[in-house]
């Protein structure tokens, strides 16, 4: 099921026939890659590497023609205590935390900078409302 889910966020992101890897881990392993390439202490929620760069604030598409869009890795720990937090079940906090983790492939970031951020979250929530549609 989050297959489908999946190709439907990416084909309407214009990402179809990309590659994305995602790994889902444990706290202990997540602590380990947020420590290795970010220099950041403890688990998070999600990572998200990317493999090419793109800017979401212009109307140019980002370079994929590698097919190559990057690797998501999920928390599994984090993404269960987060779904008990909010309410959500833990399938529909993966699938949260995928959309963010893909919008961060795409070159969307949060942190800083007021307009990214807001453009990042309605466009969280586009893609979450999309899932729910169908």
């Amino acid at each position: 099921m989050i297959r489908e889910k999946l190709e439907r966020v990416l084909g309407d992101l214009g990402c179809r026939d990309k590659e994305l890897s995602i790994l889902f881990t444990d706290d202990g392993c997540m602590a380990d890659l947020n420590r290795r390439y970010l220099g950041r202490e403890g688990p998070t929620n999600v990572l998200a590497f990317p493999m090419m760069n793109a800017d979401p604030h212009t109307d140019q598409s980002p370079d994929i023609d590698t097919g190559l869009l990057g690797d998501v890795a999920i928390s599994l720990d984090t993404a269960q205590r987060e779904a008990q937090e909010t309410g959500e079940t833990l399938e529909e906090t993966v699938e949260r935390l995928l959309i963010h983790g893909i919008l961060h492939l795409l070159g969307h970031d949060h942190v800083g900078d007021r307009t990214a951020r807001a453009l990042m979250e309605r466009e969280e929530e586009r893609l979450i409302a999309l899932l729910k549609e169908g």
